[in-house]
């Protein structure tokens, strides 16, 4: 499996895109919200032949969902996500409104995922980890093959989620941590939502949350 970022919108939002030898990929938390970051998207999908499978969020705050619509309309895609997340996801409009940003609201979510599921494209399998605690349902995907795991805003290098946002809970994300992630091989590759990739094992050493 091969792993491609983009640092997208004011909030240095991490999107990525997931694909392998058959050139099936997956988009995760598209937050494109400009022409220019839009066709950045476009341009590595086409210049690599990849063809999107599906439109994944790992959870529904405003910085991760800001080019749901887009990426929905452009490849066919229908929303992936878990359902709790429905009620962050409804907010996104007065939240664009807040922030002053322009945001094409999102389509609903279609595909529910949870604990256990697994998702198929091409030759690779993900598997779904439920990881709240920094929103009420957040997700985070795992392919233990290629030791990539999709952190979402749950885990950072040297940091952790916030938890003062509406459904957050710090005791909730830190028992997380501990339980999903930590239990993990120590060469798993964290790949945040935001900053750069760090590792299971670097961070049980030197997290000062932990």
């Amino acid at each position: 499996m091969y792993l491609k970022s983009f640092t997208f919108n004011d909030f240095s939002e991490n999107t990525y895109i997931l694909y392998d030898d058959s050139n099936e990929c997956i988009i995760i938390d598209p937050g494109c919200n400009n022409k220019a970051e839009q066709t950045e998207i476009i341009n590595f999908i086409s210049e690599y032949n990849l063809k999107p499978k599906k439109l994944i969020n790992t959870h529904c705050h405003i910085d991760h969902i800001l080019g749901n619509n887009f990426i929905a309309q452009q490849y066919h895609l229908e929303l992936s996500a878990h359902k709790k997340e429905t009620a962050v996801l409804n907010v996104g409009v007065q939240t664009a409104l807040m922030y002053h940003i322009p945001y094409d609201p999102s389509p609903q979510i279609k595909q529910y995922l949870d604990e256990g599921d697994h998702i198929a494209f091409g030759n690779s399998t993900l598997e779904v980890l439920f990881t709240p605690g920094h929103s009420p349902a957040s997700i985070s995907l795992l392919c233990r093959d290629s030791n990539i795991l999709i952190a979402g805003d749950v885990l950072f290098q040297g940091s952790i989620g916030r938890t003062d946002l509406p459904g957050g809970n710090f005791e909730t994300l830190t028992r997380v941590i501990r339980s999903k992630f930590f239990t993990l091989p120590d060469d798993i590759i964290v790949y945040p939502g935001h900053g750069s990739p760090t590792t299971i094992g670097i961070e049980k050493k030197t997290n000062p949350f932990f």
